[in-house]
């Protein structure tokens, strides 16, 4: 495994991050701990969960994922050798069931102690807002459209004065972002210089489908010294090759979701059969190459991969040893030049 550290911090995080968005849903607590545990054994030292999880949210799964991992810390005494994240969720229609106000101190307050509850720790290394507050184009909405009834009030300073008082308590370490544009990241970043904690990590969407981040917050990342937590780098499982020539596999993503099928489109399945002839020209499957690509990227702190299945697990966390060439660098951008950003 390969190490890097939080920005502007010492705390050391492995290149790969375990995502557990599956847990408590698609993978049962057993397995749940089975891929915790290899992980773990493997290098992996750094764990991203969220109040939210697992996903699809619903209420009576609210955070099944944090109690799992939870109770796997408890049963193994191993806090002392993870590096913990979570997420307060933000507003929304699927999220009412959780609260229904945004990042107000009450929210922020009640729940970091319910997922230091429930994770049976007395601290998170890394404390994330899940997503805006505001309405902004998130989760596969190409454009910004404006909503002038839209009831959000500039907080920004607020939030970060509370998130302060939760790290001077003990309670929090350090603060992140998730689903953020560079014009909330920038907000955050210039408020933190009146004495107030910085967001040194912004969780976003980034692979060979979707390289948005690049166009603004990858300069951000380099110029202000903070760090890119990936998500989706396989882009729903559609990197792994599984959906090519309208495959469906059995217990896929896909196949379980298709209302989540953002990653799915005509010009992803075009540029994934793309990438897939890379992969046998040069023989690396096209897991690793997507994987490879993300974790090249010198904005990119860790990437964070899922899986369902255990050899998943133990393929995405290999990925961590191929090095791309750069005939391979070469072809990638030839075929983004082609088909740019088909599932953002």
């Amino acid at each position: 495994m390969k190490y890097t550290f939080l920005p502007n911090t010492d705390i050391k995080v492995s290149k790969i991050c375990l995502g557990t968005m599956n847990f408590g849903n698609r993978n049962t607590i057993e397995e749940s701990e089975e891929q915790m545990n290899y992980a773990l054994d493997n290098g992996v030292n750094f764990f991203d969960t969220a109040e939210l999880y697992p996903v699809p949210a619903t209420a009576e799964r609210y955070a099944a994922t944090e109690k799992i991992i939870g109770g796997w810390i408890k049963k193994n005494s191993n806090r002392d050798k993870i590096v913990l994240a979570t997420k307060i969720a933000g507003p929304g229609d699927y999220t009412k069931h959780i609260r229904t106000t945004g990042f107000s101190d009450k929210a922020l307050f009640e729940a970091v102690e319910g997922s230091l509850k429930r994770l049976n720790t007395e601290y998170i290394d890394l404390y994330q807002l899940h997503w805006p507050e505001r309405t902004t184009n998130t989760f596969g909405q190409r454009g910004y459209k404006h909503i002038e009834q839209d009831k959000w009030e500039d907080n920004f300073e607020r939030v970060l004065q509370a998130l302060k008082k939760l790290i001077d308590s003990g309670k929090i370490r350090q603060i992140g972002l998730s689903n953020e544009n560079p014009w909330g990241f920038m907000k955050f970043l210039e408020l933190s210089k009146k004495n107030l904690p910085k967001m040194i990590t912004i969780q976003n969407p980034y692979s060979l489908l979707n390289r948005l981040f690049e166009i603004g917050n990858a300069e951000i990342c380099i110029r202000e010294n903070t760090g890119l937590l990936a998500y989706s780098p396989l882009g729903f499982g559609v990197l792994s090759g599984k959906y090519i020539n309208g495959n469906m596999p059995e217990g896929s993503r896909l196949k379980l979701y298709p209302n989540l099928n953002r990653f799915a489109g005509e010009q992803s399945m075009e540029a994934t059969k793309m990438y897939m002839e890379i992969a046998v020209k040069y023989g690396i499957s096209l897991t690793h190459i997507s994987l490879a690509f993300v974790n090249s990227r010198p904005f990119v702190t860790s990437n964070i991969i899922g899986a369902s299945k255990l050899n998943q697990l133990k393929e995405n966390i290999d990925s961590i040893n191929v090095k791309l060439s750069p005939e391979i660098l070469e072809e990638i951008e030839n075929i983004q030049s082609l088909i740019p950003n088909p599932a953002p």
